[in-house]
């Protein structure tokens, strides 16, 4: 009898957790008895209608906020510790819109956290973030900009070298494509599927652009009715029986993502 494969060791751990916002009567829960688990090497998108709590479950994962009831553990440690010394090495974050320090130049938002940590000489911290924006497709004459004069794709791969400079084994990802055109949405996810590959990383993303979702995921979680309804595999999630899911993978934008590309016209012949 063969043995069984050792399991992926668990980057995020949710057991249990449930999120009430408010006292007495104006209190309303977000999450209910919510499990949740990110194996290593994982890329998981996070999808769930308006107002199901995708943002908070993130928060919670950075521990900024504190669930109602339950636990989280990110490598092996409470959430709430990702508040003290190192955090920025265990994880990295992405903002929807960049979040970049409009009053530093690109190479000293890259180098923030290097900055205020004092981990390194300041020389050396410049040197690590070229190496990071040479990372994230970006030039070297791009560093002395600032944030004003940068594309919406520019200021995304910034924002993103940014969250990698400690080199964290784990990647939070708020809306990586939201305000990119087909083209830089296109050419993002080719540079997080590549970073994913080749820094080993374990990736959550919150995100509602389908094209998105299936051009990167490996798994996908269902946030609805205050909990996890499924985590699986995109194709697994699309079929899941869920009013949701009937509408977000089963409606038309569903139908066009999956779609294939049609194929290019054949070139006119010189009469």
């Amino acid at each position: 009898m063969s043995e069984a494969a050792p399991a992926v060791p668990a980057v995020v751990r949710i057991d249990d957790l449930s999120t009430v916002f408010g006292k007495g009567a104006q209190a309303f829960s977000v999450h209910e008895h919510l499990n949740l688990t990110v194996a290593r090497g994982e890329l998981l998108s996070l999808v769930g209608g308006s107002g199901t709590g995708k943002t908070v479950l993130l928060r919670h994962i950075l521990g900024l906020t504190q669930p109602t009831r339950g636990s989280i553990t990110v490598l092996g440690r409470p959430a709430q510790e990702l508040g003290g010394d190192g955090a920025s090495s265990r994880v990295g974050m992405l903002f929807q819109h960049g979040a970049l320090f409009t009053a530093f130049n690109v190479l000293d938002n890259i180098a923030f956290a290097l900055h205020e940590l004092h981990t390194v000489p300041r020389a050396l911290a410049h040197e690590i973030a070229m190496v990071k924006l040479c990372m994230v497709g970006l030039k070297p004459e791009h560093a002395r900009r600032m944030p004003a004069d940068l594309s919406g794709g520019m200021v995304k791969r910034v924002a993103l070298a940014r969250a990698l400079v400690m080199d964290p084994p784990l990647l939070l990802l708020d809306e990586p494509t939201a305000g990119l055109d087909p083209n830089g949405s296109d050419a993002f996810c080719d540079l997080l599927r590549e970073l994913h590959a080749t820094l080993g990383l374990t990736v959550v993303m919150v995100t509602h652009d389908l094209d998105t979702l299936y051009a990167l995921s490996t798994k996908v979680a269902v946030l609805a009715d205050k909990r996890v309804i499924v985590h699986a595999p995109p194709a697994e999630v699309a079929r899941f029986d869920h009013p949701f899911i009937d509408h977000f993978f089963r409606g038309q934008r569903g139908l066009r993502a999956l779609a294939p590309a049609p194929a290019a016209a054949p070139p006119a012949k010189e009469s």
